[in-house]
């Protein structure tokens, strides 16, 4: 049955999958929704194993479909016009596995779409911005960065590319003025930004905390790349508290923690909580601030277990 005309469908949800079924649809939302066919370049589909029994009895299926990146592959679907409730009867539908996220679809609109709830494990070219840990000061071996990047490449050596761009020093004002001309080349589908305790060291540095990061998110989101954001690591405040003209404190460090988090979690934008595994652990760091190797080897394992 269509949808009364004044009953407002501001939400565009781009479906590939069960949420396309007739019957889906009726159980979650009460009757058929409006649709219009629809395209999402750079990516392919895999399967995925669900256990929910409550979604494999709407859907009848045991295994769906979720998205990974792919360069000059394309997914053929549909755009959902939904309510608010829609869209939030939608969202419990889906299980864990996936994460409802902002994609650019090849009409170049702006939607809707559940993805891997891990955002490494789809993902094909990442470029990496951030500060000097984000870098690898500290580290020879080029710290987690390199860690990531190693099993990455390693996981599809023909498909796979990591780019780090990190530039010590950086603040994330930096990071949000300098990214954009970055990325047309290296055809990114995934934007891992690192930076900003630098920002939390300067007097007002996280004022406009929501305004780089809002940048960045236009940025990422003009190539259609997925942005992830990681948050500071804790820190020595007993050997940072003036550190080369600058004030890195826990305190701060947790401002910028919970800054990043709430705006992440505003914004349906992927937050890695990067705080626990060297927490209170003074001796995975050289000089208070920046990780030892070995606090770098630490912080892959942990990324490894958030992202892959």
């Amino acid at each position: 049955m269509a949808a009364p005309v004044s009953e407002s469908r501001p939400h565009a949800l781009f479906s590939f999958g069960t949420l396309l079924d007739e019957h889906v649809q009726t159980t979650l939302f009460g009757r058929a929704v409006p649709r219009s066919p629809a395209a999402l370049a750079g990516h392919a589909t895999r399967p995925l194993t669900i256990t929910d029994p409550d979604v494999i009895a709407t859907s009848g299926l045991d295994v769906h479909l979720t998205l990974e990146r792919r360069v000059g592959a394309e997914v053929e679907g549909a755009v959902l016009r939904l309510t608010d409730a829609d869209l939030a009867a939608a969202d419990a539908y889906e299980v864990d596995d996936y994460v409802r996220r902002r994609v650019r679809l090849s009409s170049g609109e702006s939607a809707w779409a559940y993805l891997d709830a891990r955002p490494l494990r789809p993902a094909a070219r990442i470029v990496i911005v951030g500060d000097s840990i984000a870098y690898g000061r500290c580290d020879p071996y080029g710290g987690w960065a390199a860690h990531l990047a190693s099993a990455h490449i390693a996981a599809d050596e023909s498909a796979h590319r990591v780019f780090n761009l990190a530039i010590p020093g950086s603040t994330l004002a930096d990071v949000a003025a300098q990214t954009p001309a970055l990325l047309a080349p290296r055809l990114p589908d995934t934007l891992l930004v690192a930076a900003g305790i630098n920002d939390s060291a300067l007097p007002g540095g996280l004022d406009r905390l929501a305004d780089h990061l809002g940048a960045l998110a236009a940025a990422a989101h003009a190539h259609n790349a997925r942005l992830v954001v990681a948050g500071p690591l804790w820190l020595d405040e007993s050997r940072t508290a003036d550190y080369e003209g600058l004030c890195f404190t826990e305190a701060r460090a947790l401002r910028l923690r919970e800054g990043l988090r709430s705006w992440c979690a505003g914004h349906h934008t992927d937050f890695l909580d990067l705080w626990d595994p060297l927490h209170t652990r003074p001796d995975l760091f050289t000089d208070g601030l920046h990780p030892t190797p070995e606090g770098h080897k630490t912080l892959s394992v942990h990324l490894t277990a958030l992202t892959g």
